[in-house]
């Protein structure tokens, strides 16, 4: 007798702005933006969704968010992250092309997602999600990505740190505790916010000053595009207490 491998991945049949005013229901979840080399996570569980101009906010402690439904072409929802007996629900809201505008993974099992979407149809989706783990070359100590994210670590002041692209714009804001490299990846991780930049991505960072004396630093690759990646420093000093819980 052949096992047949359960279907992981099923498109849900309805609206992604339907779906998004859900994520409250589905506990502690990490929201991911990634593009051009910078992944931006922000981590805990959303507490509002509210419209504005059009646009769906994610809100609360841990998360903010905005993002343009209108964007979003179809909604998969896959089961086939599993570690250490514990399912790890994601959501793929992806765009016309097929690429994905952004991504929520749950945190705190199946269930809680399972019961928030039982009234949603869903149809199976052929396609397969990229797991692999290519092998990247250490971190080059001078690589032009770490210098301002090692400027925000010894000044110890709240900083910003957005991601934006077209339908899609996500910010932290806290004190930055450890800059690490790993796996090529410059990382900044916190609580409830994880930053990995690819090593090799960004060649400068293009500079302005902000109302408060503070700098405002987009990441640049080496074709002389913004990767979406912008640091917000300021000069004033902090009452914080690192727990990179603050919001801008």
């Amino acid at each position: 007798m052949t096992d047949i491998e359960p279907q992981t991945r099923h498109r849900l049949e309805a609206r992604a702005s339907d779906i998004i005013q859900r994520l409250p229901a589905m506990g502690k979840l990490m929201i991911i933006g990634k593009g051009k080399g910078a992944t931006h996570e922000r981590i805990g569980k959303v507490e509002t969704v509210t419209e504005i101009s059009g646009r769906l906010v994610c809100g609360g402690i841990h998360h903010k968010s905005s993002i343009d439904p209108n964007l979003i072409a179809d909604v998969i929802f896959d089961t086939s992250s599993i570690m250490q007996n514990q399912v790890y629900p994601r959501l793929d809201f992806r765009k016309a092309d097929g690429a994905t505008l952004f991504a929520a993974v749950g945190f705190e099992g199946l269930e809680k997602f399972e019961t928030a979407l039982a009234d949603i149809g869903r149809s199976t989706d052929p396609s397969t999600r990229d797991m692999s783990r290519p092998q990247r070359p250490e971190l080059d100590p001078a690589d032009p990505g770490v210098a301002p994210l090692n400027q925000a670590l010894e000044a110890a002041n709240p900083v910003t740190l957005r991601y934006d692209e077209p339908g899609f714009s996500q910010s932290w804001t806290g004190i930055v505790s450890k800059v690490s490299p790993g796996m090529g990846f410059i990382n900044v991780m916190t609580e409830d916010f994880h930053l990995h930049l690819l090593g090799g991505t960004v060649a400068q960072w293009t500079k302005e000053e902000t109302p408060d004396s503070g700098q405002r630093l987009s990441a640049v690759n080496s074709e002389g595009e913004p990767i979406g990646l912008t640091l917000i420093l300021s000069d004033a000093p902090s009452n914080a207490q690192g727990n990179g819980k603050h919001e801008d």
